[in-house]
């Protein structure tokens, strides 16, 4: 008996130890976010993989994307962005109550930090353990990097089309022009794009579509845009 309880304990020590080294490697590739560009993320060779074919991927500097395009996509993703801490728990509590009415998930309440652990690290699959990794590499995003890092790399990585990948490409998929160059309107529309990419690729602007470009438009006012003063969520190296 005495031998068994040795051999469990041992046993989860490992189970712990495995863990937190599993984490430790996430840490490292989130850290070394803080200085370099990611060349790929999860979704990115996902979508190679399952089609078997390139994708159009351009990195461009936080301060040559349009600032309609940075309040735009706040507006619609994360109002509260600059001021929370990865967590929106107000908007998590309304997704739950209008998934619970809709009695299925129609409402995820993701922050663009959480959307950017998923998108760089994870997969899209719903599970309880990708739900929890997705949340335990939010928190080392947002102790990592600035709002304007966090901001600048999902940009620059999100799906906006099918291969579309990033604001660079994304602008002259839809537009023929550079990040730099979007109007309010057309940084709207992208920012509609967003929960359903590869869908308004294929379909256009619909009606459903251009009433939430309205809506967009109307908050991207009362957007605060980070900018390259916004350090004080990072911690010192």
């Amino acid at each position: 008996m005495r031998r068994q309880r040795r051999w469990a304990s041992k046993f989860i020590w490992l189970v712990i130890l495995l863990f937190l080294a599993y984490e430790l490697w996430f840490a490292g590739r989130v850290l070394i976010l803080r200085w370099v560009e990611p060349t790929s993320t999860s979704f990115m060779r996902a979508y190679k993989n399952e089609n078997n074919k390139g994708l159009s991927y351009q990195w461009i500097h936080y301060e040559r994307i349009s600032s309609h395009v940075k309040s735009a996509v706040i507006a619609s993703e994360d109002t509260r962005f600059v001021d929370h801490h990865g967590f929106d728990w107000g908007s998590l509590r309304r997704a739950a109550s209008k998934n619970v009415k809709e009695g299925k998930i129609v409402s995820g309440g993701s922050t663009i930090t959480q959307q950017l652990a998923k998108n760089l690290f994870l997969s899209p699959s719903r599970s309880v353990w990708r739900k929890t990794q997705e949340s335990i590499v939010t928190l080392m995003l947002e102790a990592a990097l600035s709002k304007q890092r966090i901001l600048e790399i999902y940009l620059n990585v999100i799906e906006w089309g099918r291969g579309v990948y990033g604001i660079e490409a994304a602008a002259r998929h839809y537009f023929n022009r550079s990040a730099e160059g979007i109007s309010e309107l057309q940084a709207a529309k992208l920012a509609s794009y967003i929960p359903a990419p590869r869908r308004y690729d294929i379909i256009g602007d619909t009606e459903g579509s251009l009433r939430k470009v309205k809506i967009i438009r109307g908050r991207m006012s009362q957007i605060k845009i980070p900018n390259e003063q916004d350090i004080s969520n990072v911690v010192s190296p």
